[in-house]
């Protein structure tokens, strides 16, 4: 990815914040929210080759052991 389109990209997810989050959040503490959520989206992105096989396992855990779900 070149320099350009990463500052697209960049200026097109605090543009959605501008959008989104005023008048919710103060303007400088975007950040508290914007970076959590695409650690966690990032994460959900990179597991989805083995979300069967995860749930699979916690389904198995339940019926076996009685484990709480995830």
């Amino acid at each position: 990815m070149n320099q350009k389109v990463h500052n697209q990209i960049i200026s097109f997810v605090w543009s959605i914040a501008d959008d989104v989050l005023r008048d919710v959040f103060v303007r400088g503490k975007y950040h508290d929210i914007i970076l959590p959520f695409t650690v966690l989206r990032r994460l959900d992105a990179l597991l989805v080759p083995t979300k069967e096989k995860v749930l699979g396992a916690n389904a198995f855990l339940i019926k076996q052991k009685g484990v709480i779900s995830i």
